[in-house]
């Protein structure tokens, strides 16, 4: 069976392992364009393009998937499949074009947590568990029939970055399951509705921007937990501190740990100046485990009290 790949970050890359370590033949890698990054403004390759490139696939990358000359190179391959993992939205043109179709691994149990963004979503809101499932590609954004899916446990202290590296894996492994299952032709797909129970509310999970990151000191510490671990490693939470001078500086925040406490007068930034770092909120204190002050690494509480002192009389935005 002939297949063709589309993905871009370090998420897709063991799916695309696992179908070349099983001697799939992978016609080709269609993944994002090369971008600057960095102060050199140095182009930037996706971690699936080299992966291909290591493994001597052909890769297209194409500005528009509408292209007219993309779509007739991608029909020159002749595959009988698609698979996307971690890509961007693709109109029907390339998605019907394969006779078995076009499935998708999508980071979440579907119906639940649809959209851009699942894993930080679910650790965000402080779901106990999630999963991955594999679908069919259809007009509407993560609607398709569902092949399988497979849960998965979130720790009660795990962040989004670790969730994520373990889901990869567990992903790659379902990608396989539902290309051998397709080869053996026993493939049965569900719809959705199926999979929702009777008055459970389905969550979505649109793309974070800078606004959700910054924490609100209003809400409760499992929150405001919750909310950390949902951003780390990457793009972070943080709170706006606002000096005695009036200028403002984010604090970001990479690992924390909830304090419940009753009560307490929230927005306070409290420091014993040596090794504790703590937010108050609305029924207790967030302690900062793992920080970055602007001009700094990411560093543990300790190591930035070191040599960068916090004020009392300084405010939480």
């Amino acid at each position: 069976m002939k297949i063709i790949f589309l993905g871009t970050p370090d998420f897709a890359v063991p799916s695309l392992d696992i179908l070349i370590k099983n001697g799939y033949e992978v016609v080709g890698v269609i993944t994002a364009p090369d971008k600057p990054a960095g102060r050199g403004q140095k182009l930037n390759i996706s971690a699936v393009k080299q992966y291909a490139l290591d493994h001597s696939l052909k890769v297209l990358q194409p500005v528009k998937l509408s292209d007219p000359d993309f779509l007739n190179e991608v029909r020159s391959l002749n595959a009988d499949l698609q698979i996307v993992v971690a890509f961007r939205m693709m109109p029907e043109v390339l998605w019907s074009m394969p006779k078995h179709g076009t499935f998708n691994l999508h980071g979440s149990l579907l119906p639940q947590y649809r959209g851009a963004a699942p894993i930080n979503r679910a650790v965000m809101n402080g779901e106990r568990k999630t999963g991955v499932t594999t679908f069919f590609l259809r007009h509407e954004i993560d609607t398709g029939n569902i092949v399988f899916r497979q849960e998965i446990p979130i720790g009660d202290n795990e962040s989004a970055g670790e969730l994520h590296d373990r889901m990869m894996l567990v992903g790659a492994d379902l990608v396989l399951k539902t290309v051998k299952a397709l080869e053996d032709g026993n493939i049965v797909s569900h719809v959705q509705s199926e999979f929702v129970s009777d008055g459970e509310i389905l969550m979505t999970a649109p793309k974070i921007f800078k606004d959700d990151c910054k924490l609100d000191c209003s809400r409760s510490v499992a929150e405001l937990h919750n909310h950390v671990r949902g951003l780390s490693p990457f793009p972070g939470a943080f709170v706006d501190i606002e000096k005695e001078d009036g200028s403002v500086f984010p604090l970001k925040i990479y690992k924390s740990l909830p304090e419940p406490a009753g009560t307490v007068l929230t927005h306070e930034l409290i420091s014993d100046g040596k090794s504790s770092l703590k937010l108050s909120a609305a029924d207790g204190f967030l302690h900062l485990l793992e920080v970055q002050i602007p001009g700094k690494k990411r560093m543990k509480a300790d190591e930035l009290l070191r040599g960068f002192k916090f004020q009392d009389d300084w405010t939480v935005l």
